[in-house]
Formats: structure tokens, C-alpha cells, sequence
């Protein structure tokens, strides 16, 4: 049972199950239309399922970790290898022309050879990035490998995605919409555990030795990065829908077999015959004109609105969520500890709790609908920000408080909708390109960010947040314009 097709030789890792028992007859699958109807209303009912959702969960964690380790020695860099404001923004950035390149290929490569194969190597990129970052002998080295980091980072997010659409069911409990917004919480977990790994070797490491904290911290991110690849390799296999569009339906029904605990059967060969000669949804992905396609009529709107919500939610990221210890520090005058305690509760508490809520919610209100009051929410909050200034006394509490308010409403509004926009408005053929392109722009307004706001806290101090006020506000105006929700929508479907 083993297909010619080479898209099909990571069906292979799946085990090789028999189709599990159930009171009703199985389902005959003949195209890959029947292929995405069965896993439109059934998603998936197995363990093994869970397992590849929490997989693609952890290259989440892996993701968040690398891109927040550095964010509380940034201070101690700049001390010690005498870097100005511009190459202070230029180690932050780094991480991100690289994800720019991960991201733009990276989409291309998971629609073209699939999401398993890509999967499986983009954690390389994480284990050798964390060390060479550790071991870092100046900053040229350091930006070297934080841009080997972003490769990583930028070829994870496509296909993590991908995973969490595609291994799930379309409506009802743990769709696609809430386990792709289940990025989010993810993602400030893994940020809180980051700030807590600081917290313990801040504590426990003397202090003449705070100078390497952030190599430890940052190589740390090896050991996770090591356990997750060496885990994928047991339980992870390819997405059926992306097996189903390759033309390679037995693999398919392999996978829905061993991982989603479906009652499927593969169709007679005259059947499957019958079925391809009347119909076209086996339209292979991986094509350069792809991209073009995302601006074609049907997803013109959908990608413009997609990328509005990214790029202005991560502008607003860049510099208050991924700045919050720069904030503290520098703009808010605070001490180390001060600034490593509160950056784990606004990151591990109130962005983690956010991301949940908005998970929770997401189905009942929609995507369009959290992401406008999330939008909303934070520009009150960098306005209020603004208007305290330096905070002295309870005032520094407020200050603290207005963060927090943004991180929540980042965490459950547009930071992780824009994952939805991005993933869900895309039928399986365009979904990495999608997603790539989505994040590769992402990514280059995120390079400017990065740069300009240590450069801007410097000369403007509290002011600067006036300006990243306005990328909230834009965001706000762009959803409200558009009427795109992606919430349940079956883009497969679609005429």
C-alpha cells in the first residue's frame, strides 16, 4: 500500500493502523473533495491527532522563545559589546529579515513538498541558532545567528499552521478557528517561561556573572527546540488534505485512519477514475503563481485585510509586548528585578490568559468582531501610556496595569486573529503561500519597528506612544471597513 507518489512517503510515518470500529459503515472516500468533506465534519478523533496539534503547538513555544530570549539582554548587549541605538535595533531585527526569508520560502516549500518534511527540518535551524547565539564573541556574530533563527522561525509558522487548519474540523468544539488562535496563548506562555528561566538564573547566578545571563537564556532555548524535533519523529504525519490534493488518496486514508480515528475507506480504482475525470480539486499547491493568486479577485480583499491586521498588530507588539522590558527599564526608570517580575506576569499572566479567552470566544463573536475591540482596547491603552508619562509612585502601577491591558488584548484580539485571517481564508493548495506571505511581510514592517523604536524611546521617551498608538487605530479602521470573517468559513468549498 505504499503510493509512487513521493508526496506520499510521509504518509508513510504514519503507523500503520486498521481502521478503527465504529457502528456505522465507514465512509468511502473517491476525490479529494470527499477527502476534505470528511475532515470538514469530523475533524479528527484520536489521540495521535492531539499529539500532532500539541507538535505543532511547540514549534509555537519554540518560535516565541527565541524571538523573546534576547528581549531582556538587549540591555546587557548594548553594555557589552558598546553597541549604539541603531545597532541595538539592528541585533533585535535580525531575527526578523531572517524570518522575512523563512517565511517568503518557507510558505512556497510546505505547499509544494508538504508540511511533514518541512516540519521535521526547520528545528535544525533552532538548535544550531540558540548555540551560536549563546557563544556569541561580538555582535556580528550574535546578528549572524538570531537571522539563522529567524529562517527557523520563518519556516515553522507556515507549517504549524497549516498543521492546526488541516487536523481539525471546520465547526463545533476544537475547530479550526480555535486551534489556530491557539497560537496565541502558546505563544505568551512560552514568553513567561522565557521570563521565568531569567528569573531563576538571575536569582541563583552570582552577580558578577549577570554579564552571561542572557547567553544562558538564550542558549537554553537548544534543549526544548532538541526535545520537540526528536518527538515529531515518532508522532507526527502529513496532512491528508495535502496528501488528498496531491492526488494521493490512499496516503490520505492512511493518515485518517492511524491519526484522526476516522472510518474511512479508499473507493474502488473506477471509482476514484470516475471521480477525477468530473472533477478538478486536486489542483497541486507549491506554484510560484500562487502568490499572484492571492491578489486575484476571489482573495484580493481577504489578503489586504490579512495583512493589515498583521502588520499593524505587530507594530504594536514590536514595541510594547516584545519592548516591555526596554519600557520598563529605560522609559518607566526601574530596577533589573522589577522589570524581569513584571514582564513575567504581563506576558505569563494576562497575555496568556488573553490568548485563552480568545479561543474561548472566538466561535460565539467571531474573529472580525474580537480583533476591532482588541484593536480599540490597545489604543486606549498606549494613549493612556502616553498621557502618565514617567510614572512615579501608584502611578508606575497604572503604568504597568496599561501594558498588561495591551498585552490581553493583543493575546485574544488581533495578535491571534491575524494567524486566522492568514491561515483560514486560504483553501489547503494556497494555504502556506498564504500564510508565508502574509508573514514575510510581517516580518519586514517588523524590521522597521524593531529599529525605530529604541531610536524613537530615546529621543521622544514616553512620547513614542502617540505614534504606536496609530498603528492600533489603523488596524481598527481597516477591519471595520472590511467584512472578511474567516470564522467557519469552508474555503474549500467555495465556487
Amino acid at each position: 500500500m505504499t503510493s509512487t507518489d513521493p508526496a506520499a512517503d510521509a504518509a508513510q510515518t504514519a503507523s500503520a493502523a486498521p481502521a478503527p470500529s465504529a457502528a456505522q459503515p465507514p465512509r468511502i472516500v473517491a476525490s479529494a473533495a470527499d477527502i476534505h468533506s470528511v475532515l470538514a465534519e469530523f475533524g479528527s478523533q484520536g489521540t495521535k491527532t492531539t499529539a500532532v496539534i500539541i507538535l505543532a503547538l511547540g514549534g509555537i513555544f519554540m518560535d516565541a522563545y527565541d524571538f523573546s530570549s534576547l528581549a531582556f539582554g538587549i540591555t546587557a548587549i548594548q553594555e557589552q559589546f558598546g553597541l549604539s541605538g541603531f545597532m541595538t535595533g539592528l541585533v533585535n531585527a535580525s531575527i526578523m529579515v531572517g524570518a522575512v526569508i523563512g517565511a517568503l520560502f518557507g510558505g512556497y516549500l510546505v505547499d509544494r513538498f508538504g508540511r511533514y518534511k518541512l516540519f521535521m527540518a526547520d528545528m535544525v535551524f533552532f538548535v544550531v541558532a540558540a548555540i551560536g547565539c549563546a557563544l556569541a564573541p561580538n555582535e556580528w556574530v550574535l546578528i549572524a545567528f538570531r537571522f539563522v533563527m529567524g529562517i527557523g522561525v520563518g519556516l515553522d509558522l507556515p507549517v504549524a499552521m497549516a498543521f492546526l487548519a488541516e487536523f481539525s474540523k471546520l465547526k463545533g468544539k476544537g475547530n479550526r478557528s480555535q486551534r489556530v488562535n491557539a497560537w496565541s496563548p502558546a505563544w505568551y506562555f512560552a514568553t513567561g517561561v522565557g521570563y521565568l528561566v531569567v528569573l531563576i538564573i538571575f536569582i541563583t547566578l552570582p552577580y558578577d556573572q549577570h554579564a552571561i545571563l542572557w547567553r544562558i537564556v538564550v542558549g537554553f532555548g537548544a534543549v526544548p527546540a532538541l526535545i520537540v524535533l526528536l518527538v515529531r519523529r515518532r508522532y507526527l504525519a502529513e496532512s491528508p488534505e495535502w496528501l488528498a490534493n496531491q492526488g494521493d488518496l490512499r496516503g490520505a486514508v492512511e493518515v485518517m485512519r492511524s491519526h484522526h480515528n476516522l472510518n474511512v475507506e479508499l473507493a474502488p480504482a473506477e471509482d476514484r477514475e470516475a471521480a477525477t475525470s468530473t472533477s478538478t480539486d486536486t489542483v497541486k499547491g507549491g506554484r510560484w503563481s500562487g502568490f499572484a493568486e492571492l491578489f486575484s479577485p476571489r482573495y484580493r480583499v481577504r489578503t489586504i485585510v490579512a495583512l493589515c491586521v498583521s502588520v499593524f498588530s505587530t507594530f504594536g507588539y514590536n514595541a510594547v509586548a516584545y519592548g516591555t522590558p526596554l519600557i520598563i527599564t529605560t522609559l518607566f526608570h526601574q530596577t533589573p528585578l522589577i522589570t524581569i517580575i513584571s514582564s513575567l506576569i504581563i506576558n505569563l499572566g494576562f497575555g496568556t490568559i488573553g490568548g485563552l479567552l480568545g479561543m474561548s470566544i472566538v466561535n460565539r463573536f467571531g474573529t472580525r468582531r474580537i480583533t476591532l475591540v482588541g484593536f480599540i482596547i490597545q489604543a486606549a491603552s498606549l494613549g493612556l501610556l502616553a498621557i502618565v508619562g514617567i510614572p512615579n509612585g501608584a502611578l508606575v502601577i497604572v503604568a504597568v496595569a496599561m501594558l498588561s491591558a495591551f498585552v490581553f488584548a493583543q493575546a485574544g484580539g488581533p495578535g491571534a486573529n491575524l494567524m486566522n485571517y492568514a491561515t483560514l481564508s486560504y483553501p489547503t493548495r494556497l494555504r502556506g503561500i498564504g500564510i508565508g506571505f502574509n508573514q514575510s511581510v510581517l516580518r519586514a514592517f517588523s524590521i522597521v519597528s524593531l529599529i525605530m523604536f529604541p531610536i524613537l524611546a530615546a529621543s521622544l521617551g514616553t512620547g513614542v506612544f502617540w505614534i504606536v498608538a496609530c498603528a492600533p487605530l489603523a488596524g481598527a479602521i481597516a477591519v471595520g471597513v472590511v467584512a472578511w470573517d474567516p470564522t467557519a468559513k469552508d474555503v474549500e468549498d467555495e465556487a
